[in-house]
């Protein structure tokens, strides 16, 4: 019975005990293998571009208590947030909730990129779109603003300040101001998932593509930059020290300058001017290489700067200068007419010197035109353009004043070519035997010693402020006979002054009727501009300038005036001008001109005349806006770029040229062509 016992107990512990254990560890497996293939389904299901497919290298085993993780990204430090299971053990926890985070890191980082990459597409999107709308609008703009007119005659025209620059800064400054703070707003955001995306084609920008098309002369640019560059580099000592590459890039600029040779476009330049440039950008590649120095380069660049400004001054400076010279200067055609005209007159008979109509030259029913010039050509168009558009052209009559020189010329002219139904009288300055130094005072001083000096005194031909004023129409008592209305046409009470660089291009008779309201000029004023008020022609740093006169006060223009002669008379408007010019003998109120003078004598006197009867600016601006041109009764070249010159603005050039016969036996034998 104890054997039974003892063998009953040996067989419980070497039997029984096992199988109790085992089956106990064997229910602790499985609880742990359910963790395993969660483990299992979470690496073999990958994430990727957001798509979920499996790897067919694990075993494909179901995964049905497996949900899709929620998108959201756990931090390193963040404890909190991982999920709790309670069936894990804490081993095989550790490593499920590893693998959990893992996947779903992965899953997360993805979507994550995808929507930050959606959030920087849309806000790329919306600056786009804004410079696009800022660039229509800034066009539109563009296209409807429009260049103001200046009125001034015998001062040079200033450049516009140009302010599209600052229109666009200002523009670029908002939008980067914008593109900051929609940044920020996304930075902000940038954890929380959109719900849903809008989804709009971005539009291309054309903005690279329209200054493409705007620079035709891009290539050719590029070409001289590598010359620049080529010149900087054969400097340096370290492409002194290689002779291969020095003889290399010598070549190579041999090469590109006889591409460009005078090319000013890319559409002029040769076939292989594409192949030049890109082999002379890599030698360029080579010498950049070489180059270990950025000290030296820099001082070279400096250098080859400070030249580039001081070429580009004195080419200003002569560019001043021969303009001025040219503006001065009489063309070779010019100079013969009157010599050809004047050795024609003088073969006349002396009952053939005299116009008909003279009983006309004093009757104050008539539409009287006072001109003085000693251009022939240029009073020609102005009568015979005045005469085109007359409506009544025998009512109308012309009073030409000339000097000596051109005194014959003049005459024959009018005398061959008459100016059809209209009357006209060409006089002599030395005949008006009253216009003397005794009485004008700037007869007086335009024969003083100090304004020869003034004129033509050396150490003054440097002088670039006084080159304009050194203009031969300055010591011209023609250009101050505007000032003596009265004692030339005693008997007249309108008169229609005119300029010889203007062409009418409306009838002018309407301005007869006007009522002037007690002035005596009626005028455009010009004071759209800031440039174009008084300050701009009077010294107000003078007491006597500064006591008496506004210095914002508006310009106006010379160069078609109608004046109330009998206002002129009651309000000794002579009188006045005599009077400052005494106080100017040293020119000290004023310089040389007749403007300045002209804005004292008729200072309050001034009728404004609308903007349409006289168009100014052809003679130096070539932006004047069209519109106006065609809308405008008189179209006035102020500047130096006259219509008989060279120099002249070619767009503008066949509004005067069309007055002229050029098939006329005169213009022919002096070869004056369009």
């Amino acid at each position: 019975m104890v054997v039974r016992n003892l063998v009953l107990v040996l067989l419980f512990v070497t039997v029984v005990a096992p199988i109790v254990l085992y089956t106990d560890r064997l229910g602790t497996f499985k609880t742990s293998s359910s963790s395993r293939d969660e483990f299992v389904e979470d690496v073999t299901t990958v994430a990727l571009n957001g798509h979920n497919e499996r790897l067919n290298v694990l075993p494909q085993e179901s995964a049905t208590t497996i949900k899709e993780p929620i998108r959201i990204v756990y931090s390193d430090t963040s404890t909190k947030s991982l999920p709790n299971s309670d069936d894990l053990d804490l081993q095989d926890t550790h490593i499920a909730v590893s693998g959990q985070v893992e996947s779903r890191s992965t899953r997360v980082l993805s979507t994550t990129e995808e929507e930050e990459q959606d959030q920087r597409t849309n806000l790329i999107r919306e600056v786009t779109d804004s410079l696009e709308e800022a660039n229509d609008s800034n066009e539109h703009d563009t296209d409807t603003t429009t260049h103001k007119d200046i009125g001034e005659d015998t001062i040079d025209a200033d450049d516009q300040a140009d302010q599209s620059s600052d229109n666009a800064s200002q523009d670029t400054q908002n939008m980067e101001i914008k593109y900051q703070q929609q940044s920020t707003k996304h930075e902000q955001q940038n954890t929380q998932t959109p719900s849903k995306v809008k989804k709009e084609r971005i539009k291309p920008d054309t903005s690279i593509q329209n200054d493409q098309t705007a620079m035709p002369d891009a290539r050719v640019r590029q070409l001289k930059d590598q010359i620049i560059r080529a010149k900087v580099y054969l400097s340096l000592p370290a492409t002194r020290n290689n002779p291969h590459f020095t003889r290399e890039l010598r070549g190579r600029m041999k090469e590109v300058q006889r591409v460009l040779g005078d090319v000013r476009k890319d559409s002029e330049l040769p076939r292989n001017a594409y192949d030049k440039l890109k082999a002379m950008e890599q030698t360029l590649a080579k010498g950049k290489q070489l180059q270990d120095d950025c000290a030296s380069v820099v001082k070279k660049l400096r250098a080859m700067l400070h030249s580039t400004e001081e070429q580009l001054r004195v080419h200003k400076k002569q560019t001043i200068f021969l303009t001025q010279l040219t503006a001065k200067t009489i063309p070779k055609g010019l100079h013969c007419l009157p010599l050809r005209l004047t050795t024609e007159y003088y073969t006349l008979n002396s009952s053939q010197h005299d116009f008909p109509n003279q009983e006309k030259l004093e009757d104050p029913q008539l539409f009287h035109y006072a001109l003085f010039s000693d251009n022939v050509l240029a009073a020609a168009v102005v009568v015979n353009s005045t005469i085109t558009y007359a409506k009544d052209p025998s009512k109308h009559v012309f009073h030409i004043v000339t000097d000596r020189l051109n005194y014959a010329a003049m005459r024959m002219w009018f005398l061959a070519n008459p100016p059809g139904k209209a009357s006209i009288q060409v006089q002599n300055i030395e005949e008006f035997t009253w216009l003397n130094a005794s009485y004008s005072p700037v007869l007086k001083q335009l024969g003083s010693q100090s304004m020869i000096d003034y004129y033509f005194r050396a150490h003054r031909a440097n002088s670039d402020s006084n080159l304009k004023y050194r203009n031969p129409k300055y010591l011209s008592i023609l250009n101050h006979l505007r000032f003596y209305l009265p004692e030339i046409f005693p008997k007249l009470n309108k008169l229609l002054f005119l300029d010889d660089d203007i062409v009418v291009k409306k009838d002018l008779t309407a301005l007869w009727s006007l009522d002037l309201k007690g002035n005596v000029n009626g005028a455009v004023e010009t004071c759209g501009e800031s440039f174009h008020r008084f300050d701009r022609y009077l010294n107000f740093s003078n007491p006597l300038i500064s006591k008496n006169f506004d210095p914002h006060a508006c310009g106006w223009a010379y160069g078609m005036n109608i004046f109330d002669l009998d206002q002129w008379k009651r309000q000794n408007i002579t009188g006045v001008y005599h009077r400052w010019q005494k106080l100017n003998q040293d020119r000290q109120l004023w310089k040389l001109g007749t403007l300045p003078p002209g804005l004292i004598t008729f200072w309050k006197r001034i009728y404004p005349l609308h903007r349409s009867w006289h168009v100014l600016g052809l003679g130096y601006n070539p932006n004047v806006n069209q519109k106006e041109i065609d809308r405008a009764a008189v179209i006035h070249y102020n500047g130096n770029m006259k219509p008989w010159l060279e120099i002249s603005i070619p767009k503008y050039r066949n509004y005067w040229t069309r007055y002229v016969d050029y098939d006329h036996l005169y213009l022919r034998e002096c070869n004056i062509n369009p």
